[in-house]
């Protein structure tokens, strides 16, 4: 017998292929629908992050049959077309994506956005964990120009253990903020997704696309009043081929071990009196 992929033998794999899902992960926004009735009253929605499409085909089923139904699909690779639904290719990142959405919407605003996007992972949690969630606060920011008063968000989140922190920043924005894991997302998986309803931001917050991790130059916080710099600045240094602070590494050494005496010794260490 041959062997058989996990994707494979999983059922939603075959039931996304047998009702002509480009993804199971169509399964994952549906059975979010069947909970949470997320598509009443969305004639304008946003799919951010949408290639391969699947989530663009719930949306194109759900809001079909209706003239004034607009779809949106914006992802940085090029995405087979999908009946009723516009693509645009370009970078979440970018104000002039933001633009390009809203014309469309010829000025006006839409009512749901999604986004089921994801980095390619390294193994290595807590990184996977901080990119996904400057991923998803990247989507954040381009759905405050995009998203009307009242409207909803979902996307993708990890869950470690900063999941709290992120939950904080989305509720500066958003009424409601519902943390989901459908049927169809595994177990074994830290997938789960961020529902965020009722579109509420602070009173004079102007969306913006700064973003500190992809800025050439530095950004003056000290002109941003207090409603607009809720966007925290972070470095990071060093990447994946640095040692691991966490862990305990063997001598390399070379011939006879010298010991050296600390830098600074400690003042009243407890072994004096041993």
């Amino acid at each position: 017998m041959g062997k058989s992929s996990k994707d494979k033998r999983d059922v939603y794999y075959r039931l996304a292929k047998e009702e002509g899902w480009r993804a199971r992960s169509a399964f994952k926004l549906l059975q979010i629908d069947e909970t949470f009735n997320i598509f009443k009253g969305v004639t304008k929605a946003v799919d951010l992050c949408a290639a391969p499409g699947s989530w663009s085909q719930v949306l194109s089923k759900k809001l079909e049959g209706n003239a004034e139904n607009k779809i949106v699909a914006v992802d940085l690779q090029a995405m087979a077309p999908i009946p009723g639904v516009i693509q645009i290719q370009g970078d979440i990142t970018k104000t002039s994506t933001a633009e390009e959405i809203i014309k469309h919407f010829e000025g006006d605003y839409a009512d749901l956005v999604v986004c089921d996007g994801a980095p390619d992972v390294t193994g290595l949690h807590d990184i996977d964990e901080y990119i996904q969630a400057q991923l998803l606060l990247a989507a954040l920011n381009i759905t405050t120009h995009v998203l009307k008063q009242g409207g909803t968000f979902i996307a993708k989140i990890f869950r470690g253990r900063e999941v709290s922190l992120l939950y904080s920043q989305l509720r500066i924005f958003f009424k409601r903020v519902t943390i989901v894991k459908p049927r169809s997302s595994r177990n074994s998986s830290i997938e789960a997704f961020a529902l965020c309803e009722n579109y509420s931001p602070p009173k004079g917050y102007i969306p913006n696309m700064m973003n500190p991790l992809l800025e050439n130059s530095s950004i003056n916080w000290n002109k941003l009043d207090e409603i607009n710099s809720y966007i925290v600045p972070f470095l990071a240094c060093g990447d994946l081929s640095a040692f691991d602070a966490d862990r305990t590494y063997p001598l390399n050494i070379n011939g006879k071990y010298e010991h050296k005496e600390p830098v600074q010794k400690p003042l009243h260490p407890p072994y004096t009196e041993a």
